[in-house]
């Protein structure tokens, strides 16, 4: 059976999500000098990721990825769940500074890439 139009510009919104996680990781790892290795930036990603397909399942993001109601669904789950993850699963530091910035990173983010993915559609003749 051919995959559809529809299933691959979601599969696509997934992968973009994903990207935007481990980049939001991979920069914070570099800043703090603990080195991008692809084992550590993806330990650290882990709860963020864990957090990210549960929000795209638990919210059906998946229906409509690039709206912006999933933008911002996807921003809150992956940001809440991911933080609350870190901590309570993971055991690992949720300090004030960091939920700010990664609030901030993530919401300019996963909100970002589907605003101008929007506007250029909307740019077409």
């Amino acid at each position: 059976m051919p995959i559809t139009s529809a299933v691959r510009v979601r599969a696509w919104c997934l992968v973009a999500d994903v990207l935007s996680v481990v980049i939001f990781v991979a920069i914070g790892r570099r800043n703090h000098d603990e080195g991008v290795a692809p084992a550590g930036v993806i330990e650290t990603a882990a709860p963020f990721l864990v957090a990210l397909l549960v929000t795209w399942l638990v919210a059906v993001v998946w229906r409509d990825p690039l709206s912006p109601r999933s933008g911002a669904i996807t921003w809150i789950g992956t940001v809440a769940l991911g933080m609350v993850l870190r901590k309570v699963v993971f055991d690992d530091g949720t300090a004030t500074a960091f939920v700010i910035v990664a609030t901030v990173f993530l919401g300019a983010v996963l909100n970002g890439w589907r605003a101008l993915y929007r506007w250029r559609l909307g740019s077409r003749p």
